[in-house]
């Protein structure tokens, strides 16, 4: 099995769009607004010889009530999967409350965890990423991820500190068959999914 790295923060810090760079893809929903992502998003992250997975997760919000509730759990598995997890703030909102939270949560975790400023366009990204230092994890990473300033520089980063992988089948690291499950609202899609895989991947 591949090494995983989650995509972890509140929302609208770019988690979604730095998954789509990383991978390639357009395959995470990006919008203006809060609350797009709910489910896990899986992809493939390659780097030369090295691939890994990439989950990308709904932003973690300061309620646990209703669809936030359930989308903290999906973060929750995410972060069990992970080997190292991606923790991604916003470089010009500064340090959120629930960012501090989130932080705390993760030390606990006992895994590798890497901090991401992300949205440094136009900015000198030394004198805004200077407060994130206090948040007790090592240096801030700067990057633009709309853009990809910084972002490979990151990637050889993560990759260095996965776990080693010998062997693995790209047949499970997501170059297999694709099969898309469609139909109205409200007619099952998301329980049938979720009992084909066995575990709660879409919210429902």
């Amino acid at each position: 099995m591949l090494p995983v790295i989650a995509l972890v923060g509140r929302p609208n810090v770019g988690k979604s769009t730095l998954f789509n760079y990383l991978t390639r893809t357009r395959d995470a929903l990006v919008a203006d607004y809060p609350g797009l992502t709910r489910d896990r998003q899986y992809g493939l992250v390659k780097r030369g010889d090295i691939k890994s997975l990439v989950v990308d997760t709904g932003g973690i919000t300061a309620t646990s009530e209703g669809i936030d509730g359930v989308a903290v759990e999906q973060v929750e598995r995410a972060l069990e999967e992970a080997d190292v997890v991606l923790f991604m703030v916003d470089t010009r909102h500064g340090i959120h409350p629930i960012d501090e939270e989130i932080a705390k949560n993760l030390r606990k975790l006992g895994k590798q965890v890497v901090l991401v400023a992300n949205k440094v366009d136009g900015l000198d990204a030394n004198t805004h990423i200077a407060e994130f230092h206090k948040m007790g994890f090592e240096k801030p990473w700067p990057i633009a991820a709309t853009h990809g300033r910084g972002v490979m520089e990151l990637l050889k980063y993560v990759f260095d500190i996965l776990p080693t992988i010998e062997s693995f089948d790209d047949t499970l690291a997501g170059e297999g068959i694709r099969v898309a499950v469609i139909g109205r609202p409200n007619v099952g899609k998301s329980t049938l999914i979720n009992r084909l895989l066995g575990e709660e991947r879409v919210v429902v």
